[in-house]
């Protein structure tokens, strides 16, 4: 891969990156915290949901959020001629 593939390549990896992050951060921050309050008003299952952002949303989201980044980042590699070793091994 030349250089100027690589930049791109990193670029996107980065701005995937920031964007994942943002999310993560305005879910567990925002909804956990800054609109805890507010959305303590809706009850789901018996607990408010601000309360559930808090203990638990944000965890499933992460968890989201990462399956999402290792799919799209499969298909960024792929665009780019790039293999993982393993798969490289495993079909072989």
């Amino acid at each position: 891969m030349d250089e100027q593939a690589r930049r791109t390549y990193w670029r996107k990896n980065l701005r995937l990156m920031a964007v994942l992050l943002t999310i993560w951060a305005l879910v567990s921050f925002g909804a956990g915290i800054l609109f805890a309050d507010l959305l303590n008003n809706i009850v789901i299952a018996g607990f408010p949901l601000g309360f559930w952002f808090a203990n638990q949303g944000s965890i499933l989201v992460f968890l989201g959020l990462v399956a999402f980044y290792v799919w799209r980042m499969d298909k960024l590699d792929a665009a780019f001629g790039i293999h993982d070793y393993e798969s490289d091994v495993h079909h072989s």
